[in-house]
Parts: C-alpha cells; sequence; structure tokens
C-alpha cells in the first residue's frame, strides 16, 4: 500500500470520526424485503446464478503441497477435485468419471498417484486426461481423448486457491480489481496455511454474512470484546465494483495491540493501515478477511439450505520457515472463537423474527451501505429480469459512492 493511499485511508477515518451527518448526496436506502432472507424460490436463483458463477475460495497450497495431493470442495453441490499435478500445476475438476459418473477420490482431502474409478477401474491423469480403461475392446469406436475429466476454473491469489463453476467468468485477479494490490503487503505468496474448522448456525447465510460487513453492532454485542479497542465511529468504508468492498475501522489508541497476538511473528511488509488499524476486506460473495501483520483469517459463509448456514474459519500465518508453528495460535484461535460466538447467539433467534408476519423487512443506515452493496450485486448476478419484483432491491447506490 503507497503512502499516498496510507494518507487518503487515514484522512477517510478522521472524516468518519467527526462528521454530523452522512456525506451530501448519499441517497436513502431502500427497505430490503425479508422475503430474500426467507423464500425458497430466491434461494433457488442465488444458488443457480451467484454461487455456482461466482469465484470461491477452496484451498491453501499448503494444503495441496505434493503432485498428487488432492482437497475435494463440495460447497455448491457439485463434487470439485482440486489436484496438484506432476508438473506442480493445480487444476481442478468435477469428481465425475466420464463413465457412470462415479466418483474418482472419497476422502475430504489426500495423496493419490493417479485418480481412478472405484466402480469400474477408469483411470486419469493429473491432469485430467482418460489414460486407460478396462475391457477396451468392447467400447465401440470410443476415443480416449474425447474423454477427460470435465475441467473447472482454478487460479489463485498468492497461495489462496480460488475455482469457479462458470467456464466464462472473468479471470480471479481481474475480477477482485484492486484487492490484490491492496494485498500485497501481507505477502500472499507467502502466508501459511494453520487451521480450518466450521460451525453450523441455524439462520440463512445473509443473516449472519450481514453482520459480517459492518460494526454498527459493536456496542450491544461485543462490549467486553472488540468494542474495547475498536472505533467503530471512526469506521471508512470503500465500495469497489462486483460486490467487493473494505471496511477500515480504527483502534481506540493508536499504540493498542491486540493482547492474542504479542509474540508471533509479524510481516515486516505490512503497512501503517494494517499494523495499527483494522482493515476487513469482502471477496464477493461470501469471504470476509480482516487482515493484520501477524497473520488473517479467511470467514467463508456457506449456505447449507434456506435457513440454516456454516461459517468455515481458515486461518494463515507468515512464513514461519521450518519446524512447528507457534503455539500461540490455539490461543488466538480460542479468543476468536469467544467473538464468535457473540456474532452468532442471535442468529436462530433472528431467523425466526424474519420469518414472522411482523417482518417488514431491513431498514439500513450508512454505516450499513455494504450490506445494501452485497444485495445490489446479488440481483444483477441473478439478473433483475429473473426476479419476483416484490424481492428485488433497487440499484441506488452508484457513482461515485463506488469506487474504480
Amino acid at each position: 500500500m503507497d503512502a499516498a493511499t496510507v494518507e487518503r485511508l487515514k484522512s477517510a477515518m478522521r472524516y468518519e470520526t467527526e462528521r454530523t451527518a452522512p456525506p451530501e448526496g448519499f441517497p436513502k436506502l431502500p427497505v430490503i424485503p425479508g422475503g430474500r432472507y426467507t423464500d425458497p424460490a430466491f434461494h433457488e436463483l442465488e444458488h443457480r446464478y451467484m454461487w455456482r458463477r461466482s469465484w470461491l475460495y477452496a484451498c491453501h497450497a499448503d494444503e495441496i503441497p505434493d503432485p498428487g495431493s488432492f482437497y475435494l470442495f463440495k460447497r455448491t453441490g457439485s463434487p470439485i477435485l482440486v489436484v496438484r499435478g506432476k508438473d506442480g500445476v493445480v487444476r481442478a475438476f468435477y469428481n465425475t468419471c466420464r463413465h457412470r459418473g462415479a466418483p474418482l477420490v472419497k476422502e475430504c482431502k489426500g495423496k493419490v498417484e493417479g485418480l481412478v474409478c472405484g466402480y469400474h477401474g477408469w483411470t486419469y491423469g493429473l491432469d485430467g486426461r482418460l489414460m486407460n480403461l478396462r475391457d477396451k475392446r468392447d467400447f465401440v469406436e470410443l476415443d480416449m481423448s474425447e474423454y477427460p475429466l470435465v475441467p473447472v476454473r482454478c487460479e489463485s491469489l498468492g497461495n489462496w486457491i480460488f475455482v469457479n463453476e462458470d467456464p466464462d467468468a472473468q479471470p480471479l485477479l481481474e475480477h477482485l480489481g484492486v484487492i490484490p494490490e491492496y494485498l500485497e503487503e501481507i505477502q500472499p505468496h507467502q502466508v501459511r496455511f494453520v487451521d480450518r474448522r466450521s460451525y453450523k448456525v441455524q439462520c440463512n447465510v445473509k443473516v449472519l454474512l450481514d453482520a459480517f460487513l459492518e460494526v454498527y453492532h459493536l456496542k450491544s454485542i461485543h462490549q467486553n470484546t472488540v468494542d474495547r479497542f475498536l472505533d467503530h465511529r471512526g469506521t471508512n468504508i470503500t465500495l469497489w465494483p462486483r460486490g467487493h468492498s473494505l471496511m477500515l475501522t480504527p483502534n481506540r489508541r493508536p499504540d493498542w495491540q491486540d493482547p492474542g497476538t504479542r509474540g508471533m511473528r509479524r510481516i515486516e511488509t505490512a503497512s501503517e493501515i494494517t499494523n495499527s488499524n483494522n482493515p476487513s476486506f469482502m471477496f464477493y460473495p461470501n469471504l470476509v478477511t480482516p487482515v493484520d501483520a501477524s497473520g488473517n483469517p479467511f470467514l467463508l459463509f456457506w449456505p447449507t439450505g434456506p435457513r440454516e448456514m456454516e461459517i468455515e474459519v481458515c486461518w494463515f500465518a507468515p512464513d514461519w520457515g521450518g519446524g512447528e508453528i507457534s503455539p500461540l495460535w490455539a490461543t488466538r484461535i480460542s479468543n476468536f472463537e469467544r467473538i464468535l460466538e457473540e456474532d452468532t447467539q442471535f442468529a436462530p433467534q433472528i431467523q425466526e423474527s424474519v420469518e414472522s408476519t411482523a417482518f417488514r423487512g431491513i431498514t439500513l443506515n450508512y454505516q450499513e451501505r455494504r450490506i445494501y452493496h452485497w444485495h445490489q450485486e446479488l440481483d444483477r448476478r441473478i439478473g433483475v429480469e429473473r426476479i419476483p419484483e416484490h424481492l428485488r432491491v433497487q440499484q441506488v447506490i452508484g457513482a461515485p459512492w463506488i469506487s474504480g
């Protein structure tokens, strides 16, 4: 992050602290229809036109370190096999044999020499080519070159590997816009994998995702944790095209450091913004990452049904070289889980409320504009014409409120 960007962001936080009203010209945000959180048909539109056509985080390079190492990604309902080839290249394929659809791997992760269908023995190379099959004599004029595994788009930001089921999708780094440039200071090509775990929550995925797109709730939910050191009134929000965004919240004291990170290895190239504030990036549609010089989590929000979801948390650390990772990470993750419990405590009850006859929709303020930005992008991806009129959001946030 260059000096001009640092100064611009610091100035923006000062402006937010000192303002007495939303900036002149900012539009009143219309109510978001409550049916978007409850309607099974709307859930299906999301799945078909957004989840199945978005860049989604799959795994870290450390999780598939060697040729033949694989990770099985199943978050969209389609089993996607992410595998490192003998040439070191990471590729993705549907975990679906071209013969009769049986799986090539059954475990969530592991290591193989080749990809063999357990049902009838069709064998594929790690690059997806069909290499051999049983009783070839009984297949009339079968050309093996016409039966490779079906590929899935697979691209990386540093050591972070993403997949996209849309073969015509914009390239990942182009799709992310300026985010890779902003994150260069934390060395994405060097960060190491630490931990992955999931937490089930009984609510629509958007109920919980909304909470991580604003800090308006800090004084109510996090009185004894996050609110003690974050100044939510100074939060600056940058909205970017394609639904991405940055929420930058200053510390209450410039010299404050999270006690849970003391003694941990830190990334020397991190800027003043990252060292002394709290930047949180949104990779649309479901990845939130609060960045720190000592490492960062990916918070991944996955729908498992119209009224249930999982939040998956993957942790990454600065490269620690050889040997074992610092035992301080166990404490840090435990501390985070306490905060996560605060965020999830009301989610099932909120889901009950949004399904009640009393609920009319979601009324947002200027601090919560990231939520509205997220919903605008959702309608664009689904296609407004496909959405029933009573479930649409109005496209009211545009230039100059979206940067880039």
